[in-house]
């Protein structure tokens, strides 16, 4: 099937071929009865800050506690485990390593991820948790896709990658589906959507929705500093990379460089991208917390911290947030309330 992703739709003869928008229809209907339709939240403090009206799309709520749920069962829940008995196998730093987990563990299929020996314990014990075997990699030193290609090659399992398959994108997008359709439900028409952003597939997905759903809405990648790689690709018209592995709170967000098929999405659907500092995404984990009550790690967060920390005109404006996620480590997340970092 190409480039090891097995027999996930999404390719034709070895070549990737681009999701469109009834491919998110498509998954949409695949993840009736497995995922979370999750709320949207609404704060009158924080739209008081904003001097606007924010929609926060709870996907630290969603099944395995991140958005990355959708795209993984909308990909192997295609999957017949007669054809591929060794499985699936992927690379995560954490998020998609669970949502991988849990769908294959629902299939009956063996699963193995590939993780950052630095991932937080609570996703490595989460994904263990749904049966997977994990395998660690140093991120600094180490290529994880090649560690993941032999064990592909190995079982005889498929790939399933964090953002580059069409499948994967358009599962990701019925966050954003579901995002239009509660926002017009409330008589809404969003201004901007903001969405934290690592290798693209969620931004992707959600871009892919919007123009067909709200396409008024402009949609932003946000990203933690050092990390935008995706802000600086849209500037120069060609993918950047980071000039560093790790080094941010914000460890679900620490992609090398946009997708090939992400960004071939993105580039010509989005708006500027929009960046964060650490402490900027620590101080919207504590507002989660403290005032919408609600669990979001770092990575999950930058997209709330873009509002608070005025990265974008809120003012008499209607912005879509998604906070992506919610598995923080708890060492960490209690130096964060304790204002440590």
């Amino acid at each position: 099937m190409g480039l090891g992703y097995g027999c996930c739709a999404g390719e034709d003869r070895g070549i990737p071929v681009l999701p469109v928008y009834a491919d998110v229809e498509k998954a949409a209907a695949r993840l009736l009865g497995q995922a979370v339709r999750t709320p949207v939240i609404q704060s009158p403090r924080l739209d008081q800050i904003a001097g606007g009206r924010i929609l926060i799309k709870a996907e630290c709520l969603q099944r395995t506690g991140s958005f990355k749920f959708r795209g993984a069962w909308n990909c192997i829940s295609q999957i017949d485990p007669g054809q591929h008995p060794g499985g699936v196998v992927a690379f995560s730093s954490g998020n998609h390593a669970q949502g991988v987990a849990a769908a294959a563990q629902i299939m009956g299929l063996p699963a193995l991820i590939v993780m950052p020996s630095d991932t937080p314990r609570i996703k490595q014990d989460n994904t263990k948790g749904f049966g997977a075997e994990v395998v660690t990699y140093d991120r600094a030193t180490e290529d994880r896709e090649a560690i993941a290609a032999r064990f592909v090659a190995e079982r005889k399992a498929v790939l399933v990658p964090p953002f580059e398959h069409s499948d994967v994108i358009a599962g990701q997008g019925t966050a954003g589906l579901e995002l239009a359709d509660q926002a017009a439900a409330l008589g809404i028409v969003l201004d901007d959507v903001l969405v934290c952003c690592s290798g693209g597939g969620l931004t992707a997905g959600v871009a892919l929705a919007m123009e067909a759903k709200s396409p008024a809405s402009r949609v932003h990648a946000v990203e933690p500093a050092g990390f935008d790689d995706y802000a600086r690709s849209l500037i120069s018209g060609r993918r950047e990379t980071n000039a560093k592995a790790a080094g941010s709170i914000c460890d679900a967000l620490l992609s090398a460089q946009p997708g090939a098929m992400t960004f071939a999405i993105n580039q010509a659907r989005l708006a500027p991208g929009l960046v964060v500092s650490d402490g900027e995404a620590a101080e919207a984990v504590r507002f989660a917390f403290e005032v919408l009550k609600l669990v979001v790690e770092p990575g999950g967060a930058v997209a709330l911290a873009a509002v608070l920390a005025g990265k974008i005109e809120t003012k008499g404006r209607n912005i879509g947030v998604i906070a992506s996620g919610g598995n923080c480590d708890a060492e960490l997340y209690a130096r964060i309330l304790r204002r440590d970092i």
